[in-house]
């Protein structure tokens, strides 16, 4: 129910750089850990990174640890995803998500989803 809204997505050349902004709105985003997930054409939504509501613990997968980082800024409600050392099969749609409870890495884990951002990476 809670209103997220991706944004910061685009085209860039490999190694390259971008960063993605997440920013929510309702009255319980500081107590709510969120994540990050991406999905490929013909694909399920694919865990990116994950991060507390305190922003003390944050999680990646494998495919994205030491080149993103996620962060937030409670304050601004909003949430980031930092993306450097870019890889053509980085390529997807990108969504943020409000995480509910369960295991993290799961899609099923979270129950409010943004639009998604295009991100796009070339040779």
């Amino acid at each position: 129910q809670v209103p997220l809204v991706e944004s910061g997505g685009g085209l860039v050349q490999a190694g390259g750089s971008l960063r993605l902004s997440c920013a929510a709105s309702g009255h319980t985003f500081t107590s709510d850990a969120m994540g990050w997930f991406r999905q490929f054409p013909g694909k399920e939504r694919e865990f990116v990174a994950h991060i507390s509501s305190s922003g003390g613990t944050t999680v990646y997968a494998d495919s994205v640890k030491g080149r993103f980082t996620i962060s937030r800024d409670n304050a601004k409600a909003t949430v980031y995803l930092q993306m450097n050392s870019l890889k053509p099969e980085d390529t997807a749609v990108y969504y943020c998500a409000e995480y509910y409870r369960d295991t993290y890495y799961y899609s099923s884990a979270y129950r409010y989803w943004g639009q998604g951002t295009q991100v796009t990476v070339s040779s």
